[in-house]
């Protein structure tokens, strides 16, 4: 009986012995499964609330800068353009007129060009007047043919035609008088059929039929008395523009310290048109006449 009654009493140890070695691996093996997992503090979510809150900053304080374009466009200069650049840089040759009376000019092309220009002379700066009115049509008249062989070889581009003109710088009095006096002088028709006797007759239709925005001139020759002198080119492009359908037309005179372009200027292009004057260059502004009947020759 007390055999018995021991070793169910060592039975019971071993049992408790177990039960308690079990509960102390696992309590073992929670401890070190703690221990391996990283700390998360406060003081570790502040630190990455800051550093993403700087790296907004960042990006919200970009400077504001204009998109460019992914292929950018190159845009080339016009050929008449290109041309002028490389004959004006490379000649001693200045234009006729200075850069005040050019000015002039320029700015009414700047505002009517591309636009129809008739240019009364071929000189040295008619490749200057084709490129300022660069998509427009730009026609020279010129009294030496020679001179138009030379420039047209050089500058093919530019479109001139010859003219002849049948009058003398001695002859300005006689025909200022019969121009004044002559009432068909006074009237307004196309030129090729007018009957006043400073109307030229002989330039290529199309000068005739193109209505022109812009006309310069600054030919024929008139320096000295067997010039032919410009009386009729004043007079025809006077009534050119006053000819056209509508609008209005820019005219310039050059030279107009001189007698012949000083006194045809003003009394047939008109005083009352006279826009303005820069040195020897004058300007007027001439509406149609056809677009109001009844308009007085001068104003």
């Amino acid at each position: 009986m007390r055999s018995k009654t021991q070793l169910s009493c060592n039975l019971k140890l071993v049992i408790i012995s177990l039960v308690f070695l079990f509960f102390f691996i696992m309590l073992f093996k929670s401890s070190t499964f703690s221990f391996s997992q990283p700390p998360t503090t406060t003081s570790n979510t502040n630190d990455l609330s800051i550093i993403s809150s700087q790296e907004t900053e960042k990006t919200t304080k970009l400077p504001d800068c204009p998109s460019l374009p992914l292929t950018p466009t190159c845009t080339k200069n016009p050929p008449s353009l290109a041309s002028a650049l490389i004959h004006y840089a490379t000649t001693n040759i200045t234009p006729q007129q200075t850069i005040k009376e050019i000015s002039v000019s320029a700015k009414i092309l700047q505002k009517k060009s591309p636009c129809n220009f008739l240019v009364f002379g071929l000189g040295h700066d008619s490749l200057m007047w084709t490129s300022l009115n660069y998509g427009g049509r730009t026609v020279f008249l010129e009294e030496d043919k020679s001179w138009i062989e030379q420039i047209q070889t050089k500058f093919p581009s530019l479109e001139s035609h010859h003219v002849v003109y049948d009058t003398k710088v001695h002859q300005s009095d006689e025909l200022m008088r019969s121009g004044m006096e002559q009432e068909d002088c006074k009237k307004v028709s196309d030129p090729r059929f007018s009957k006043c006797e400073l109307a030229h007759k002989g330039f290529p239709s199309e000068v005739y039929d193109i209505e022109w925005d812009v006309i310069m001139v600054d030919a024929p020759t008139g320096y000295f008395e067997g010039a032919p002198g410009r009386m009729s080119a004043i007079y025809t492009a006077g009534l050119i523009a006053r000819n056209r359908e509508n609008g209005d037309t820019d005219v310039f005179v050059h030279d107009v310290d001189r007698k012949i372009e000083d006194k045809f200027s003003k009394a047939f292009l008109c005083e009352g048109y006279l826009v303005e004057q820069e040195g020897r260059i004058r300007h007027f502004n001439i509406p149609s006449h056809r677009a109001r009947l009844g308009r007085p020759f001068c104003p």
